[in-house]
């Protein structure tokens, strides 16, 4: 949907939140930025400081007001890039290009509520034009470019799931809100959203001064923009601090030396000056900022002894020492704390290890492993589904993903509606997501048994890696249950990452899966067609009861227990959450 901001909430009249109220600024002042991710919980006003971002931003030259687009979640890739338009065809005969929500957002703001619930597909499509700055077609006989340059502002609640890593680092700046106002501030912003409801135009033309006000200044401070200058000291400054927050490449010391010069053309000034570098700081480090170049599911991580080695052997005599209770298994009682105190001990991954296991949704081969079967790209996925407004209910596609309109109409150029319609081709392929659930309390570390599930990992994970699959890793134990990995796509490498992860503490095994459970059904209301195999690598030692816990797509529980007599109840956890029970010893020559 594409309007003109007239009756929106007015950007002056909002009360707090002034960090993100300077981060929409500076990107309205320079554009190049990059926009601006707003992350926060429900009620802290997120939407009405983004939907009245193009009240105050000064119009192109020959409009009369910036153009302010919502991509809605459930949108189409026509609707966003543009297609066919069927009724040029219809009365000219001639085929032309309709415009998407991508032109109509140009020189404005394209506006993503929950941007983080946006499906792949489209958030590839804006990968690819907020880099460009142009949106270019090759579809249905169509050949088109236009410019689409615009400002994106995407809002998202960090409870519902993590944003995608590359569309993340396209925002140039990111604002984390907070739900915590003072009882005068609650009290205004009561007030003002009473008045603007009972008559939101008399409200609007009460702020109409600050308003214009404040455009002014924004356009103002975009014609001394040009002549700022940043000194090569406060540039290597930025680099410095960069490099200390270990951020990934170069774009965020790009987006800091931008932000800095339009923080200092915002102030009237001309030189940029540490003052301006420091107050940007957050506001570009936020979502790019990362305290350890290697992550572990504890922080901070374990150190390491001098005499600790990365080629560690689970069974060498230099295996930290555990405290063992009587009868030889890892003592969690002895320490304060429900789930025990043990500080946190780092083993080396064994070498990786393929475990066999068979899913429910898919016949599966016995010599192979879930990942090594599935690989979009090269073997035909299942037909994506989903309703298309353009595809005639009454007309039997069944294996179609909509009408081709322009083979319909250039095979039958005479008649009009044609007669005979053919269908686009099916989409072919499927995300697949693995998610690893991996017990990282202080009795996986008896007898190289947390050495031995990291290379379970490993093997998942280069395996998932040459399909072209994605893998999120969360650790429970030490005191809770961390990410180990985001979701990303499979990586090549990451022993070191495993290396370096330690393992102490209890084992908050129903927090893992209420978390499981709650990620899962996120990730499949984002994307219909996903398929998820999840894994959980644990002893069973644990007493919580998870029978009234759903984890949706495949799951497999992996019982790395290692005793004759097993104490642990994985096979009845198994039971539980529906779930193939797998003995890790069975598929070790010796353990």
């Amino acid at each position: 949907m594409t309007h003109f901001a007239s009756s929106d909430f007015p950007f002056t009249a909002v009360a707090g939140q002034d960090a993100l109220k300077l981060a929409l600024i500076l990107c309205a002042v320079n554009p190049q930025i990059g926009g601006v991710l707003i992350s926060g919980p429900r009620g802290s006003a997120k939407s009405t400081l983004a939907r009245g971002l193009s009240g105050v931003m000064p119009a192109l030259q020959g409009e009369e007001a910036v153009p302010f687009a919502t991509l809605p979640l459930g949108t189409s890739e026509d609707r966003l890039l543009g297609a066919l338009d069927l009724e040029q065809v219809l009365q000219d005969k001639q085929v032309a290009f309709k415009p998407g929500l991508l032109s109509k957002a140009h020189g404005g703001v394209l506006y993503v509520d929950e941007v983080n619930l946006l499906a792949d597909h489209l958030v590839d499509q804006l990968l690819d034009v907020s880099a460009s700055g142009v949106n270019r077609v090759e579809r249905d006989g169509l050949s088109h470019e236009h410019a689409a340059r615009f400002l994106l502002v995407g809002t998202m609640n960090p409870d519902e799931g993590e944003l995608r890593p590359q569309l993340k680092d396209r925002f140039g700046l990111m604002v984390e809100l907070v739900n915590q106002y003072s009882l005068e501030e609650r009290v205004q912003i009561v007030r003002l959203r009473d008045e603007y409801d009972q008559d939101a135009q008399a409200f609007c033309d009460a702020f109409r001064y600050k308003q214009r006000n404040l455009k002014n200044s924004i356009r103002l401070a975009r014609q001394v923009l040009a002549q700022v200058r940043c000194s090569d000291e406060l540039r290597l400054e930025v680099a410095s601090r960069c490099q200390l927050a270990n951020v990934d490449g170069v774009r965020g010391d790009i987006v800091w030396i931008r932000a800095a010069m339009t923080h200092a053309a915002w102030r009237g000034a001309k030189n940029v000056s540490l003052d301006d570098v420091q107050a940007v700081e957050e506001l570009v480090l936020a979502h790019r900022r990362q305290v350890n170049s290697q992550p572990s599911a504890s922080s901070p991580p374990p150190s390491r002894r001098p005499d600790d080695s990365r080629s560690l052997s689970p069974n060498s005599s230099n295996q930290p020492q555990i405290d063992l209770s009587p009868d030889g298994e890892p003592n969690e009682q002895n320490g304060s704390g429900e789930w025990g105190s043990m500080s946190p001990q780092t083993l080396a991954s064994s070498a990786p290890i393929n475990v066999v296991v068979h899913g429910s949704q898919r016949e599966r081969c016995a010599a192979q492993s879930f990942i090594g079967e599935v690989a979009p790209g090269k073997h035909k996925g299942k037909q994506l589904g989903g309703y298309r407004p353009d595809v005639a209910q009454s007309v039997d596609l069944p294996s179609a993903d909509g009408i081709d309109w322009f083979r319909s109409i250039v095979s039958q150029p005479q008649e009009w509606p044609p007669k005979n319609l053919t269908p686009k081709p099916a989409k072919t392929g499927q995300s697949v997501l693995h998610l690893v659930l991996l017990d990282t309390s202080a009795s996986t570390l008896s007898q190289g048994v947390f050495a031995h599930a990291k290379g379970v990992i490993l093997d998942i994970a280069q395996r998932a890696y040459l399909a072209r699959e994605q893998i999120a890793i969360l650790g429970f134990g030490q005191e809770g249950v961390s990410s180990i990995l985001p979701k990303v796509r499979a990586p090549k490498e990451i022993s070191d990452l495993l290396d370096d992860l330690g393992a102490g503490g209890g084992t908050p095994f129903r927090v893992a899966i209420e978390n499981a459970s709650q990620y899962l059904a996120q990730q499949h209301k984002t994307n219909k067609s996903l398929l998820s195999q999840t894994y959980i690598l644990t002893d069973g030692r644990t007493q919580a009861d998870v029978s009234d816990l759903v984890l949706l797509g495949n799951t497999v529980l992996i019982d790395t227990e290692n005793a004759p007599v097993k104490r642990g109840r994985g096979q009845d956890i198994a039971q539980h959450l529906g779930a193939q029970y797998v003995l890790l010893s069975s598929f070790l020559p010796t353990i």
